[in-house]
């Protein structure tokens, strides 16, 4: 009996010999790499059951008209060979960075895509520290303050934030803002007689401080504040009502109560016990709105002449560049994706019980 009682405790310590943070994030390491394989079998999919002919929309009519043309064109492309044996040869060429040529610009897509995405990325990321910031401070704010004229007015300017077309505001805030009072460059992400800064990460602001360009740094980011707070607005209003109902919820928990009890500030109550309590689910949702302003800028981009990713997906999509289409396809999703995946790595740090789960 004896043997048998010390086994148990050892086949114990064996099986639980890996941390449990670091089986949390290999499980879910693993999961985030079979959802990668996942989008591109459905972009390759969705794209080649698109209702048109790749074919004549890459050669033009006169191009098209004619068999010979179609079939070396079709020959090259690899669009004779079985969809199986083209999925084949497109996983093999996205894990090799090759994403093919696009149709309207003639450039690999790879290239185009690297060029738009950080535009849309320093948008994005703008937007979502300026939603972080107003939209959790007004939400926690309101359920501080429940059932008072302050908690009710921050209800109603945040139920008008997620009610406002993003469109609509975005003509609205450019005409005022700039056709009118002129207080902010109207299009662009930079003057026309200004330089863009050497190239490290691609966003203006962050590539102008790390040249030390002050002056362009400062015409960067007047252009940034237009485009960023009309797509901010729509986040803060949903950020401040999903706070304010997590914190009211962690608000009437027991252990808050007796951390109050037991005399801590408020300040500290608030800090270390109620906001600690309200992140995981104010985090999950960040990530899907931020994954939202990623890939949700078409028509911001559109009105401030942005040029980043919404505004070359636009462009694919009017023009049926289908290589460009499944481009932007792939990475939106491996956005989304590794936006979870950075969500989920965060429960496991902040809370524990989610690593055991």
């Amino acid at each position: 009996m004896p043997v048998s009682s010390n086994t148990a405790p050892e086949k114990q310590g064996a099986r639980a010999g890996i941390h449990p943070l670091a089986r949390y994030l290999g499980v879910r390491a693993a999961l985030t790499i079979l959802l990668l394989f996942g989008v591109t079998l459905v972009t390759f999919t969705l794209t080649n059951l698109v209702p048109a002919d790749p074919v004549q929309a890459a050669l033009g009519e006169q191009a098209a008209a004619n068999p010979e043309i179609v079939a070396q064109f079709r020959e090259n492309a690899g669009l004779d060979q079985p969809l199986p044996v083209q999925y084949v040869t497109y996983l093999g060429n996205v894990l090799q960075g090759d994403l093919g040529v696009s149709q309207q610009t003639r450039a690999p897509v790879s290239n185009d895509l690297g060029k738009a995405f950080p535009a849309t990325a320093e948008l994005a990321l703008t937007a979502i520290l300026i939603s972080i910031v107003l939209g959790v401070g007004l939400g926690m704010w309101a359920a501080l303050r429940r059932r008072t004229i302050t908690d009710q007015v921050i209800r109603v300017v945040s139920l008008v934030g997620i009610s406002v077309p993003s469109f609509w505001l975005a003509l609205v805030v450019y005409f005022v803002f700039f056709s009118q009072l002129r207080w902010f460059p109207g299009s662009g992400r930079l003057s026309p007689a200004a330089i863009p800064p050497p190239k490290v990460t691609g966003m203006y602001t962050v590539d102008s401080l790390l040249a030390g360009q002050w002056v362009t740094f400062a015409d960067a980011v007047a252009h940034l504040i237009l485009p960023a707070a009309v797509l901010a607005l729509y986040t803060i209003g949903l950020l401040t009502r999903f706070a304010r109902s997590a914190i009211l919820e962690v608000l009437d928990l027991d252990y808050v109560r007796a951390a109050r009890a037991k005399g801590l500030p408020g300040r500290v109550v608030v800090s270390r016990y109620v906001l600690r309590g309200a992140l995981v689910p104010i985090i999950t949702v960040l990530g899907v709105a931020f994954g939202s302003l990623l890939s949700g800028t078409v028509l911001v981009e559109k009105v401030y002449s942005w040029h980043g990713l919404g505004e070359y997906a636009y462009s694919a999509a009017t023009k049926l560049d289908l290589p460009a289409i499944m481009g932007v396809g792939l990475v939106v999703g491996c956005v989304y994706i590794g936006l979870n995946f950075l969500v989920d790595v965060l429960y496991g740090f902040i809370d524990p019980r989610v690593r055991v789960a």
